[in-house]
């Protein structure tokens, strides 16, 4: 039988806990976009109820008995791969392996609700389907052209002072992102002269997971983001979960302004609200990058810095896991350069040497 153009979108359902399993069949089910065509309760579970049913995409727990959910995300991603969305917990081991998961080919994660009252259950269900969406239209061939096995960083040429940034890189990345920006925040060099700031939408408490694999991957000092924290070179902030992130200029240099004011674009932290104040912090000596995810956040800023004299780059469509931001921001006029996320940190190198020696 051959499914209609409007047929809902088919989902396995993989958790080990009966009530998240429940809670997940109601939330998809009850959308009408989305129906749960089998649960399973664990990663082998998982691979037996891929092979039968064959969905469209999957939402995997993490930690369970017999398979994890890492093990069976590698499984999938190499004998059938699909889109995969990460359901975890906040805390503990769940935000460290959710970070690892999104590396081996998971499009997303949703975060488990503390609370299980009415309103915690509504805020889950809006941010899930919405991941959902994401990852149905999420090109997942793109995934195998940035993957990289964990690799030690290079060493340095000498220690980290961490003085005073003279140049910023203002990085956007949603759906897809953490893998993009695994290959290019290793490859930034210390000595630059340079601040790395940083808006990946990710729920709250995961970002600073993701600041920390980066740091073990980077020669440059990587951290999350905290209000007043001052802007110093060599070192990449990545904005916290929850928090708009912007740069501020004062009588002892470049902080860190962190606030929770409304969404921007339905997002929190948005790349538009950073990329609007680097542009007015820096000036000319800024660089604004956009990469994968769904929507237009960072195409408004990236053409800000654009205008006030600073340089725009956007991952080009061949290797964006969603072309959205990135096709945004070269419609905005904001990018100079479009290109595969492997050449984009060669390039932002050459645009901050170039800047240093005029």
């Amino acid at each position: 039988m051959v499914s209609s153009i409007s047929d809902p979108s088919r989902v396995l359902v993989v958790d080990d806990s009966p009530f998240f399993r429940r809670l997940l069949t109601e939330v998809v089910e009850g959308s009408g976009e989305f129906r749960v065509v089998a649960t399973a309760r664990d990663g082998m579970d998982a691979l037996r109820k891929v092979r039968a049913h064959a969905p469209d995409v999957v939402l995997m727990d993490l930690e369970m008995p017999e398979l994890d959910g890492l093990g069976a995300i590698g499984y999938i991603m190499a004998e059938s791969p699909r889109p995969i969305v990460v359901v975890s917990a906040y805390v503990g081991p769940g935000a460290v392996a959710a970070i690892r998961a999104l590396e081996l080919g998971a499009v997303d994660l949703v975060a488990k609700e503390e609370g299980r009252d009415s309103a915690a259950t509504a805020r889950f269900a809006e941010r899930l389907l919405a991941v959902l969406r994401a990852a149905k239209s999420a090109d997942i061939r793109r995934l195998a052209l940035v993957a990289r096995p964990d690799r030690e960083p290079p060493e340095s040429s000498g220690p980290l002072l961490h003085g005073r940034a003279r140049f910023c890189v203002a990085i956007a990345a949603s759906t897809g992102g953490p893998r993009a920006l695994a290959e290019i925040v290793p490859q930034l060099p210390p000595g630059l002269e340079t601040a790395i700031l940083v808006v990946q939408h990710m729920p709250p408490k995961f970002t600073r997971s993701l600041a920390e694999r980066l740091a073990t991957q980077s020669r440059i000092k990587v951290v999350e983001g905290e209000d007043r924290m001052p802007v110093r070179a060599d070192t990449a902030y990545i904005a916290p979960g929850d928090f708009h992130m912007r740069v501020a200029a004062g009588a002892e240099g470049t902080h860190l302004v962190l606030d929770q004011g409304p969404p921007v674009w339905g997002v929190r932290p948005a790349a538009d609200p950073l990329f609007a104040s680097v542009a007015r912090a820096f000036g000319s000596l800024a660089v604004g990058v956009v990469l994968t995810g769904i929507g237009r956040d960072g195409a408004e800023g990236l053409r800000q810095i654009h205008d006030a004299g600073g340089i725009g780059f956007a991952q080009d469509r061949e290797t964006a896991t969603i072309y959205g931001m990135p096709g945004a921001a070269v419609q905005s006029g904001g990018a100079r350069y479009v290109l595969p996320v492997g050449q984009i940190a060669a390039g932002i190198i050459g645009e901050l040497t170039r800047l240093r020696c005029q």
